[in-house]
């Protein structure tokens, strides 16, 4: 008889791209509805949702080179941040002299610290395309470099995830600097517009959130394709036992810095959608405690599996958010508490928590049939 698919089967999870379609299309449909009805969803929630959608990104992301590659990464938190800096700039530009100074050309943090002119590394941000094209390129280009220096030299395990993390520290510390030019430490915000569509409409975050829903689809569909192919084969096999693959002649640091620099763009993209519809982006984004917390997203939803991090999450940034709301002093404890958790006791994740407990079913003694003697 044959079997079932799976979730993680190539036809089993076609039901999980049917589900986020239906949410895709509810949550704006929902919101639409005359606030009176019982359906309706009320605005808060749409950018709340969207938000939830990038993270499930930024996982999705850490989990191709994690999961798949062995590689953990503590500064997948300095790309999302790159990326959000970049559609930061564009939706700065987009201002002109609706600002606060009233300045067409300079965003009011640079008139405020007495800058004369507009810095070059801000040339270009006023055209859409230009800001898209610096969202890829900027974390992929750093991505491609940092990893190119490492994978050469055979820096691995918790020797990587020092030095990535020591990356998003530096990133951070330069952030927060006035003379930088990207806002000091209350970064870039006050945001008006997207395409010339007012991020504050209600139309507008609907659509922000289909684009996030859409691009997260995608990403699940790119990374599927990566990791079922002969590459994704091969990164499995750098996890278990990259000397022997080593051995074998296969280009395992072209096969890492590939993985790697694809997962950096994803996470771009993830904080190119984020920052509009939260409509601030700072120095914060490159704590490394972000980077720490995205791992264990990853963690609890299951690595390796790619739905899992969507799941971990969700689920995690569920959490924080009602937590935060109302014991704000205990979430700290409870995100370091779940990661032990996970780690004892659920290994594979919540994603792997039915194959446990049928593991444990199984295992279990059949009771004996009524009136049966049992052997001496």
């Amino acid at each position: 008889m044959p079997r079932t698919p799976s979730l993680l089967a190539p036809r089993g999870w076609t039901w999980l791209l049917a589900v986020g379609a239906a949410l895709t299309v509810a949550v704006p449909v929902l919101n639409a509805l005359p606030s009176g009805s019982a359906l309706h969803l009320p605005d808060y929630l749409v950018p709340l949702f969207g938000k939830y959608a990038c993270y499930a990104l930024l996982a999705l992301a850490l989990d191709l080179i994690w999961g798949y590659a062995g590689i953990l990464s503590l500064g997948h938190g300095a790309f999302f941040a790159l990326g959000g800096y970049a559609m930061g700039m564009y939706l700065m530009r987009e201002i002109g002299a609706r600002g606060v100074y009233r300045n067409p050309l300079l965003p009011d943090f640079m008139v405020f610290l007495n800058w004369k002119a507009l810095p070059w590394y801000w040339w270009g941000f006023d055209h859409f395309a230009f800001a898209a094209l610096m969202v890829v390129l900027v974390p992929g280009l750093l991505a491609l470099v940092f990893g190119w220096f490492a994978f050469r030299s055979r820096v691995t395990g918790v020797y990587l995830s020092i030095i990535t993390q020591a990356m998003t520290y530096a990133l951070w510390l330069a952030f927060f600097r006035n003379d930088m030019g990207f806002g000091g430490n209350n970064g870039l915000t006050d945001f008006k517009d997207l395409l010339g569509f007012d991020l504050h409409a209600a139309s507008t975050r609907r659509g922000l959130y289909v684009a996030s829903m859409v691009t997260l689809g995608l990403g699940y569909l790119a990374c599927r394709l990566i990791t079922g192919s002969k590459l994704g084969r091969l990164l499995l096999a750098l996890r278990d036992a990259e000397s022997r693959v080593r051995f074998l002649g296969y280009s395992v640091d072209h096969a890492k810095l590939f993985a790697f620099t694809v997962s950096a763009i994803i996470a771009g993209i993830a904080g190119a959608l984020y920052v509009p519809q939260v409509g601030i982006i700072n120095p914060s984004e490159f704590s490394p405690g972000n980077s720490i917390e995205i791992a264990i997203w990853v963690a609890v939803g299951g690595r390796g599996t790619l739905l899992g991090p969507i799941l971990g999450a969700v689920l995690v940034n569920f959490a924080k958010t009602w937590l935060t709301g109302s014991i704000p002093e205990a979430w700290l404890f409870v995100l370091g508490g779940l990661f032990i958790f996970v780690t004892l006791a659920l290994p594979k994740g919540v994603l792997g928590l039915p194959s446990m407990l049928g593991t444990v079913l199984r295992r279990r003694p059949a009771a004996p049939l009524a009136g049966e003697e049992r052997a001496p």
